[in-house]
């Protein structure tokens, strides 16, 4: 279905210029090629063709626009023609001549000549006149006679043209060919070929409207794109012509092969480590009185529990669980974290569920940084749906994979935690108010299931009795949100129906994302999955505003596992439990699910959770689509590489889609058949297959289906492969299938996929053109958004159209207008982006188009399937050995191009491999064997076509039966076509390979593989990166099929890289796929296409990268002349290397000459070398065949140093530095006798790095002329928030310190605000400077950092805002913010000016600080390698498993050293420069490398977050330092069970450099019995930071200081340093002047002159001076670099048994004085603080408006006994009560009581410290640290029975409400609203009086007020405490009264009749009644027994 439109001329032009001229149609447009200088007349002869995918509309219109061209400025619009296709849709055929009109309307006398055509949408072909495509003039456009017209030939492969059919089908796909030829007639240019060109297989695989010709590089340079410009008229200026309609003309358009995918291995199914850390912080509103809360953490299977915490609902736990596991991705994400909180479980009870939450891992996993931070998780009961929420849990959740390291972020204020609703443990998007939600899932039936039992028992029962069953009981079973439930069980059924719904009730939106479901077979011993499916949520849902609940269904869902043959152990069961990729169709199953919100408040609702099972009605057939019959075509076009285990065999190919086609395990019964026969099938649908079958018994025959090969012998091909002789005859397969017909889902898959394809090709272009530095890479990434944008709206309107049948779901609708608006939306944003694409956005930009991609392949994922996928799996012996699965999605049919299967008739190169898990590892990286396999799957009705896609050139071998039936599939093709050809492979050299000896290196060679022609390289022997410089001709290559095919589209190249050993076979190194540059026989061997370039292909080994290969490769027509005609092969003339031809020079890169100097400096840790150790090393450096060897060290154990230090060497390397071999480091040791043994070698894959390139002359006089004035202001008090340190916005900081006391005053000046302090704030007292030590300074830095990183993050959000406001405005916005981020002193320095605003700071002292990086010192300084390298020596060889090898374990040493390239000669002014040593060339400068003694002090601050080591789930820890002889053990200060301890320490160690240079610090966790466990080690490297130009040795700090808190650490003092910095960097200075002035180069910096000691005395000094511009030496021109400040780093712990997981973080630092010098003071004091005792004495004056809880005995009165219970927080053992007020009738209580709490406090970190053991097993005190909480609780007291507790307060004594001044204005808004009510902190206030409510939660779950109580507290410090002492309760010293209280107790006594009266009238008054009306029964019976014998008597006697 087209719309085609010939442009033939334009006449009636003017002028003479260039013409272009422009189609569009439906928003698709095609430029014509320019026609250069032409006249009055244009002749264009183009033919253009839109697919359309819906029918046109009468009233739609066609726009042809004409341009004059311009190279340079926009083109000129001469005219523009419009038609309405009224006519075009009526006739299907119009010719039109008429003229344009300009832009006012008007006509002009310019005309146009033009014919269209319309085929339309009737699912046949129209009928195309002959004439139309045998003559059409484009093909000669250019007078190019290249394809002479072949009509004949073109026709040949069909001899029965004569038939109808055929001969349309076939002239159709012939018209297609010859126009995409026209097309690329109209491109004949070619590019300059790009270094890494389109043919980068693994990365990019272009879609089949992409194939680019293989000579295209994939990269438009800018030259080209000009010449393109020009040829298409864009015009514009370069930067915004669409790249869109370049490619548009410029794509290849050969439909004939799709790309092959290069990696291998599956990479699911693959076991992994994975580490869970959860911590438990607290929780808040425990629902429940006075409960005992534990924690239970469930992670799938495994329980860990907290303690309890006793009478609280506020528990603070702090404790930290982790959880390791080994198992592969899919299982980890699908387990079930589950938090519940438990009320008093103890060993006899397990305790009742307060509540719980529950979440999979694989949602913590997609968070960012893997984690959750300081959230709340919220309770909810799952017994009881309608209660509300039972508490908030606070905690942290990671979940780290391999190589994932977790940023642990800054801790923001602790008010902005106690904000609960801000912070839920939910993903962004989850609503805070979930909902309960009922999940049906229903199973209706399922068919096709293999059988799971064997047939012994089966068979005899058949012989016997003729009773033929099933081998199959299957059930369904059903995972979700961590519970299960299953239907029955069908007994013997291999077409189970169920028609069963299963209900799970779970929280909306659940927290899990997949629904597990599984086919299972219900067995004695133990149950089996048949096959299993996930359906995830994300897919079948939608939450956006207009989004849609999950839905599914009814729809089929395809299962797949291992192969159907049963065997009693099967090696393949994983597959079954969906773990892997199934290699066999197992069953398929008709189900659907949906969502049902629950209205909790309705009382007729089910609370229960359980998952219920029950009937339900069962689908109509027609429901899931109506059955269609589907045609299955394949032809094998060649089996090559076939594994020769298997070559001794005959071998046949069998393709299977669901059960059709499977002969040998396929059904005992198959579906086929009984659909056929409508034996027992549903009436309906064997009906309608007999009909289908019916209407085309006709043409078809009898036709049976074909879907297996012939078995055929393989022959050799080399010594590791065979391939089958597939020559002139290719067999073929059909299968006919019946399915239902839902393709439109599959269509709208793919037309989304081949978007995604395009967009992912052309995002691998643009990073290619970064990593090459090609120029504009932004024009190829507007190009690609053009493209994406144009494809989204091409959805839109071919999705708008899907028709409404019966048979779409609820999902299909609502999919459909998801992915429409997604899509459409997403068409806008790339359009939106495109114009913000400039070279400085690049980057952002690209992230977000990735993120498109990421978007489009989730969208495009159907989760309805439809189609089963096809499998194709090679025999040998009916034995079932290598598979290939083919998506029935990438094979469909469609008359439409877009929705056509990327792979649908194409021959697509297919990799068969080893099902299950013998295809990991090293089995399943070498190919079993190498398909080339053309596909075609499409309804039966549209089979006309399914030929079209073949090579050219081939007869049709039928059956007997189907011999003249023009449709039927052949069963082999006879190709008669064959063309010859010479394959040339230029293999130069490869690099990085992978090391396969144990010697750390390989013999490398290269295995060349085209068609069945195989060819190997020579073997080097010891190398990584071999130059093989070998030309490998393969002559007589033939090849079946049309020649001009050929050219487009040759057939691949497969390049295998194995390691040669002497004994035993070749190890396997990786593979790669090339595509050769074709030259037919009658093509000129010239540029641009001859001689190919050299490009690198990407090497794989499974499927990791293990390299590049650098090779190019032509293929070359041989012909009629033979092989005298090809090019001559000129090797260079120098070379002799016998049989081996080299790579001819045009190919090989242009050398030039380059000196290559290395500096030796030494070796470093170098291991035993076979148990040896090394004792004679010697360095050996190669590169391209030169080299240099270093001195030989005498003594490595003596001195690991080298006695020369800088060798050089010449060598030629090519002049293009993408080409430029690596460079190879080895180290051998040498032994006596002369022998030598390999050490280790390391190889340097890129020279970049260390190129020298020569200053320019122009830039260098750019600082030597005039001063630059630095103002330095006097020390200006810096606002806090102002601080800048440049810290990365997404780098968070580990701090868990809260803000220290100083730091606090600050903050509540700045809220106060600017005025000249309020009356408050000058009595505060100044903090004393005798007050302030290390860690002020340390707190106050940490401050610092966390508002930086906050400023960052709002900066961050700033610009996003303003970007998106206005777009031009917001990049000016974004360069300043990153200017900002570079120069934060600049900003400093604006900063100051603006400082004055706070004149109320002036009076408060600044305390000086230092810089805490959150990461190690090394990575802020590029690991000190500013002239010293490090390089790892590996050996041994990589593991074949990728999880256990790390690099880690094969390092056996480093050596240290750097090098320097250049070309030769060296400009004169270098070498002239004074002091210029020749005997160093480069390396001038550098320091000696003798040994030298330094003491080391190393400072250790705390560590964080500690894995834990002990059972208990804490650790023991303490520090231990090794360097080199000396070896610390701090182990007699352990600190007991801290996970966060704080160390405090500093210790001292002499070293000698270079011997003892690497420090290892480790954390060790104590233990009391047995060795004591590492927790994790960090190394330091020390040497490489003592001799950096960053002077690491010891930190500058920001201020000068000779006393205090800030003393500076230094021997030298900044004056000293400052000189010796300028003498080394030859810099001119420092010259100090009046005025506080000095300067350094040509840099005048100012500051601060005076000094002051420690008594008070001012001094004059330049350290001031000095310290400012060492603080800025990185301003200096030529010399500077950043010197390090004084700082703390954070340190990863790791633990080698866990590599790669982080064990937790210290915090330290490394001072290093050399010994020579004078000796530094003593170490600073950084001892942790100690806490400070406090007494907190508390009064419980009065209570008022108690609940009251009994009704009295006597009186009948509500009364309470009231008393009140007090502790402080996590002192629960300490609690104290006053005496009882008895019977209070009013809630009003009198005390007069006072409780003394003594406690330890930590003012920083407001926290109380507690010291005490955990059980009575504990060995030794636990310190705990725990909020500063009091509480309150108020009790009633009962005598016999349990006190009842009826509420309580918790006052926070950092932060708590001021208490109302009478009882009557106390009220529960106290509690609720603390936000706005004023909060008063005991630490300032000391003293504070008033009334506060108690609280309890009533049945509703609501707050109440239960009572108030009217309370003092007095803050005394312990010192305090001691000079005015009080008594408890009211005792001596200072006794409190007694309470007047009402003697309401013993009221009875005083007024008995009063109490009488109560008891009589109120309390048994009915009591009594009943008992006197039983009494008078009583006596009426007794009466009646009394004188019944009397009457008796009388009556009887007749008296």
């Amino acid at each position: 279905m087209a719309l085609q439109l010939q442009l033939r001329t334009v006449s009636g032009l003017r002028g003479r210029a260039d013409r272009i001229a422009k189609a569009a149609f439906r928003g698709l447009s095609f430029y014509t090629r320019v026609l250069e200088n032409c006249e009055d007349e244009a002749r264009f002869d183009e033919t253009f063709r839109w697919p359309v995918a819906s029918n046109i509309d009468g009233n739609e219109i066609l726009e042809i626009q004409v341009f004059n061209y311009s190279k340079v400025f926009t083109n000129r619009l001469i005219g523009t023609f419009r038609m309405v296709l009224q006519k075009v849709v009526e006739e299907g055929h119009v010719e039109v001549m008429d003229t344009l009109i300009d832009d006012n309307n008007s006509a002009i006398q310019t005309s146009i000549s033009i014919e269209i055509r319309y085929q339309a949408l009737d699912g046949t072909v129209g009928t195309w006149n002959d004439k139309e495509f045998l003559e059409t003039p484009s093909v000669h456009s250019e007078g190019d006679s290249r394809y002479p017209l072949e009509t004949d030939s073109l026709l040949s492969g069909h001899r029965q043209s004569t038939d109808g059919s055929v001969g349309k089908s076939n002239q159709q796909s012939t018209e297609r060919s010859f126009r995409s030829r026209g097309k690329e007639k109209t491109k004949e240019h070619k590019a300059g070929k790009g270094v890494f060109s389109a043919m980068k297989l693994g990365k990019a695989r272009p879609t089949k409207d992409d194939h680019r010709k293989q000579d295209e590089p994939a990269v438009l340079e800018a030259e080209d794109l000009d010449r393109k410009v020009m040829r298409l008229g864009g015009g514009l200026d370069p930067d915004t012509i669409s790249l869109a309609s370049v490619t548009a003309v410029t794509t290849n358009v050969s439909n004939k092969r799709s790309k092959p995918d290069i990696k291998m291995e599956p990479s699911a199914g693959r076991p992994m480590d994975y580490q869970i850390s959860i911590t438990v912080i607290e929780a808040r509103q425990l629902v429940g009185l006075n409960m005992d809360p534990v924690v239970c953490v469930e992670v799938g299977e495994e329980k860990k529990y907290t303690s309890m915490k006793e009478s609280t609902n506020c528990p603070y736990y702090n404790e930290y669980f982790v959880f390791d596991f080994h198992v592969p991705p899919d299982v980890m994400f699908d387990k079930i974290i589950k938090l519940s909180v438990i009320h008093s479980k103890n060993l006899l009870r397990s305790g009742t569920l307060v509540g719980s939450f529950k979440m999979d891992v694989g949602t913590v996993y997609t968070q960012p940084e893997h984690q959750f931070y300081h959230k709340w998780a919220i309770l909810s009961d799952p017994e009881d749906l309608t209660a509300g929420l039972k508490g908030y849990l606070k905690c942290d959740i990671a979940v780290v994979g391999k190589g994932d390291n977790i940023k642990t972020p800054h801790k923001a204020n602790e008010t902005e935690e106690d904000d609960i609703e801000g912070n839920l443990l939910l993903p962004d998007g989850v609503p805070p108010e979930r909902q309960w939600a009922r999940f049906y899932i229903k199973i209706y039936r399922a068919e096709g299931l293999p059988r799971m039992n064997t047939s012994i028992m089966a068979n005899v029962k058949k012989a016997l009795i003729g009773e033929n069953k099933d081998l199959v009981d299957p059930y369904v079973q059903v995972a979700f949100a961590g519970q299960k439930g299953k239907t029955s069980v069908q007994k013997s059924s291999y077409e189970p129906l169920w028609n069963e719904q299963i209900i799970f009730t779970e929280m909306f939106p659940p927290l899990c994302k997949r629904i597990k479901i599984q086919i299972r077979d219900s067995d004695k011993v133990n149950d089996v999955a048949i096959g299993t499916h996930f359906i995830d949520l994300r897919k079948i849902s939608n939450e956006g505003d207009k989004g849609y609940l999950p839905t599914f269904g009814p729809a089929w869902v395809n299962m797949y596992g291992s192969t159907r043959n049963y065997t009693l152990m099967d090696e393949h069961q994983e597959l079954n439990e969906g773990l892997g990729e199934g290699v066999s169709f197992r069953a398929r199953l008709l189900m659907s699910l949906a969502v049902e919100i629950l209205d909790t408040s309705n009382p007729e609702i089910n609370s229960s959770t359980e998952v219920q099972v029950e009937q339900t009605t069962p689908v109509a057939d027609n429901c899931t689509g109506k059955m269609e019959e589907f045609f299955l075509f394949g032809a094998f076009l060649e089996a090559t590489m076939i594994d020769r285990k298997i070559g001794d065999k005959p071998i046949n190919f069998e393709v299977t889609i669901g059960n059709y086609g499977n002969q040998i395990d396929g059904m005992t019964k198959p579906v086929l058949r009984r659909k056929k026969e409508g034996g027992d099938g549903d009436e309906e649908e064997s009906e309608l297959l007999h009909n289908s079958s019916e209407d085309e018994a006709d043409e078809d025959g009898e036709m049976v289906s074909v879907s297996s090969s012939q078995p055929m012998k393989p022959l050799v091909t080399d010594r590791n492969y065979f391939h089958l002789p597939y020559f002139e005859k290719k067999p073929c397969i059909y299968i006919k299938s019946w399915w239902q017909d839902q393709r439109r889902r599959l269509y709208n898959a793919n037309i989304m996929d081949k978007i995604a394809d395009k967009l992912e090709e052309g995002l691998n272009d643009v990073q290619e053109m970064i990593k090459t530095e090609k120029p504009h890479p932004e024009r190829r990434l507007r190009g690609v958004l053009e493209e994406l944008s144009s494809g989204c709206l091409r959805f839109v309107t071919l999705a708008d159209k899907d028709q409404h049948h019966s048979s779409r779901t609820r999902l299909d609708r609502e999919r459909l207008k998801s992915c429409m608006r997604e899509l459409e939306n997403m068409g806008q944003q790339a359009t939106t982006l495109r114009s913000q694409v400039k070279k400085n956005t690049m980057k952002d930009k690209l992230k977000q188009v990735q993120n498109f991609l990421q978007k489009l392949r989730f969208l495009a994922d159907e989760p309805q399937h439809t189609i089963p996928d096809i499998f194709v799996w090679m025999m040998s012996n009916n034995k079932r050995i290598a598979y290939a699965r083919v998506p029935s999605k990438d094979i469909l049919y469609s008359i439409v191009d877009e929705e056509m299967g990327k792979d649908c008739a194409k021959v697509k190169t297919v990799f068969l491999k080893l099902p299950g898990k013998r295809g990991f590892g090293p089995a399943g990286w070498t190919v079993q064997a190498k398909m080339e396999i053309y596909l075609w799957l499409g309804l039966n009705k549209q089979r006309k076509d399914f030929l079209s896609g073949l090579p050219c050139g081939f007869e049709e071998k039928k059956t007997t039966r189907g011999q003249n039936l023009p449709s039927f599939p052949p069963i082999s093709l006879l190709y008669t076509k064959k063309q010859v050809f010479q394959l040339r492979a230029h293999m130069y050299q490869a690099r990085s390979l992978f090391a396969a000896d144990s010697s750390g290196l390989s013999d490398p060679f290269a295995r060349v593989f085209f068609t069945s022609q195989s060819q190997c390289t020579e073997v080097l022997n010891e190398t990584l990166c071999p130059t093989w410089d070998q030309l490998l001709v393969f002559d007589n290559v033939e090849l079946y099929g049309e020649a001009h095919e050929m050219r487009d589209d040759p057939p691949i190249i497969v390049i295998e890289i194995y390691d040669q050993d002497t004994v035993g076979k070749a190890d396997f190194m990786g593979r790669t796929f090339a595509k050769p540059v074709v030259k037919m026989s009658d093509e000129q061997y010239c540029p641009p296409r001859f001689p190919p370039q050299l490009e690198y292909y990407q090497i794989y080994r499974g499927n990791s990268t293990a390299g590049d290969l650098l090779a190019a490769f032509e293929l070359l027509q041989i012909g009629s002349g033979g092989k005298s005609d090809l090019p001559p092969i000129d090797g260079p003339t120098d070379i002799d290397r016998g049989p081996i031809l080299p790579v001819p020079l045009g190919i090989r890169p242009v050398l030039s000459k380059y000196r290559v100097e290395i500096l030796f400096w030494g070796l470093r840790d170098l291991k035993r070398v076979n148990l040896a150790q090394v004792d004679r090393p010697r360095v050996d450096i190669e590169c391209a065949g030169k080299g240099v060897q270093s001195a030989l060290i005498q003594n490595y154990k003596k001195n690991p140093n080298f006695s020369t230090l800088v060798k050089w060497f010449e060598v030629d390397l090519p002049e293009n530095e993408l080409l430029h071999p690596p460079l190879n480091i080895r180290v051998v040791d040498c032994r006596a006798f002369g022998r030598y043994t390999l050490v280790g070698s390391h190889t340097v894959s890129s020279l970049r790095k260390f190129i020298y390139r020569p200053p320019d002359k122009k830039a260098q006089h750019w600082n030597m002329t005039g001063e630059i004035i630095v103002n330095m202001e006097p020390e200006v008090p810096i606002k806090k928030m102002e601080t800048m340190v440049k810290l990365e916005a997404n780098s968070d900081a580990v701090v868990k310190v809260d803000v220290s006391e100083e730091e606090k005053e600050k903050k509540k000046k700045k809220k106060k605000g600017g005025g000249g302090g309020g009356g408050e704030e000058i009595e505060e007292e100044e903090p004393d400077e005798s007050m302030l030590d290390w860690w002020s300074k340390y707190f106050a830095s940490i401050e610092t950092m966390k508002e930086q990183l906050r400023q960052q993050e709002a900066a961050a959000a700033e610009a996003e805002e303003k970007e998106e406001m206005e777009i031009a405005d917001g990049f000016k916005g974004q360069a300043k913010n990153k200017e900002k981020s570079k120069t934060p002193k600049d900003d400093k320095k604006k900063k100051q000016q603006s400082a004055p605003e706070l004149p109320e700071k002036k009076n408060k002292q600044k305390i000086d600080e230092l810089k805490v990086f959150n990461k190690e010192l090394e990575t802020e300084f590029d690991n000190f390698e500013d002239w010293l390298h490090t390089f790892n020596l590996l050996r041994g060889k990589i593991g074949d498993n990728d999880d256990n090898a790390t690099e880690e374990e094969r390092i056996v040493g480093r050596f240290k050293g750097s090098m320097c390239v250049y070309k030769v000669p060296l400009p004169d002014d270098i070498t002239k420069e004074a002091g210029y040593d020749p005997t160093f060339g480069m390396f001038q400068g550098i320091p000696s490398n003798d040994p030298i003694n330094v003491l080391v002090r190393v400072y250790i601050v705390r560590a964080t977050d500690l894995h834990p080591a002990d059972i208990n789930g804490k650790a023991d820890p303490y520090i231990a330092i090794k360097l080199g002889k000396t070896d610390i053990k701090d182990k007699e200060n352990y600190i007991s069970k801290q996970l966060n301890p704080v160390f405090g320490k500093s210790f001292d160690i002499e070293a000698t450099f270079p011997m003892e240079s690497m420090l290892t610090v480790a954390v060790y966790d104590w233990d009391l019995v047995g060795t004591d466990d590492l927790i994790g080690e960090t190394k330091i490297d020390l040497e490489n930071r003592y001799y950096s130009k960053h002077r690491a040795t010891c930190g500058v700090s920001q201020t000068y200081s000779i006393h205090g808190y800030n003393i500076w650490r230094d021997p030298m003092k900044p004056s000293q340093i400052l000189s010796k910095l300028c003498k080394e960097g030859k810099v001119d200075g420092p010259h100090f002047g009046p005025g506080g002035r000095v300067k350094v180069a040509n840099r005048v910096y100012t500051g601060p002159t005076e000094i002051e000691d420690e008594n008070g005395q001012k001094k004059q000094t330049d350290e001031h001076l000095a310290l400012t511009v060492l603080r800025h030496w990185e301003d200096v021109p030529r010399a500077g670099c950043k010197l390090v400040p004084e700082h703390v780093e954070t340190r990863p712990l790791l633990n080698p048994d866990k590599p790669g997981i982080e064990q937790g973080r210290l915090e330290m630092w490394v001072d290093m004085f050399p010994m020579d010098m004078p000796a530094p003071g003593p170490a600073i004091d950084i001892s942790p603080r100690k806490p400070k005792k406090y007494e907190l004495r508390v009064i419980v004056w009065n209570t008022d408006e108690v609940i009251l809880e009994d009704d009295d005995y006597f009186t009948g009165e509500k009364s309470s006994d009231i008393f009140v219970r007090g502790w402080l927080k996590g002192q629960q053992e300490d609690k104290q009560d006053t005496d009882v007020h008895y019977h209070s009738l009013t809630g009003e209580g009198n005390f007069n009581w006072r409780y003394i709490f003594p406690f330890d406090y930590l003012m920083a970190e407001e926290k109380i410290v507690i010291s005490k053991k955990e059980s009575m097993f504990s060995w030794d005190e636990t310190e705990y640290k725990i909020p500063a909480r009091l509480t309150l609780q108020v009790w009633d007291a009962d005598h016999f029975s349990a006190d009842d507790f009826l509420g309580a307060i918790e006052l926070d004594l950092n932060r708590f409400p001021r208490g109302a001044k009478t009882s009557k204005q106390c009220s529960l808004e106290m509690v609720t609203n603390e936000a706005e009510l004023p909060m008063v902190s005991i630490f300032k206030q000391k003293r504070v009086k008033g009334w506060w409510p108690f609280v309890a939660r009533d049945e509703n779950d609501e707050l109440e007020i239960t009572g108030k109580v009217e309370a003092e507290l007095h803050l005394l410090t312990a010192e305090e405490a001691e000079k005015s002492p009080a008594g408890l309760a009211r005792n001596e010293p200072d006794p409190l009264e007694k309470p007047n209280r009402p003697d309401t107790s013993f009221i009875w006594f005083l007024n008995p009749l009063k109490s009488i009266k109560y008891l009589i009238c109120t309390r048994y008054k009915w009591l009594i009644i009943k008992i006197v009306l039983a009494l008078l029964l009583l006596i009426m019976v007794a009466l009646f027994l009394y004188s019944m014998p009397g009457y008796m008597v009388k009556k009887l006697l007749g008296a």
